[in-house]
């Protein structure tokens, strides 16, 4: 017995354009900025000293943002 097809063949459902709202995008962008301003802000912490290769990952992305 063969398999039906149940996908459309018309062509407006063909080539569907797909939109983001606004807010799609920049609730994940304010996420992410505010992600990084609290790992920037750690290195003033007295119990932050325990990751040295995070701390100079993140001043070097710092420094890099910064120019």
């Amino acid at each position: 017995m063969p398999a039906t097809n149940n996908r459309s063949t018309h062509p407006a459902t063909a080539d569907a354009d797909f939109r983001l709202p606004w807010w799609a995008v920049a609730l994940p962008t304010v996420a992410f900025v505010l992600l990084l301003v609290l790992i920037t802000g750690s290195h003033e912490a007295d119990a932050a000293s325990g990751a040295p290769a995070l701390s100079h990952l993140v001043d070097r992305v710092q420094h890099a943002l910064s120019r």
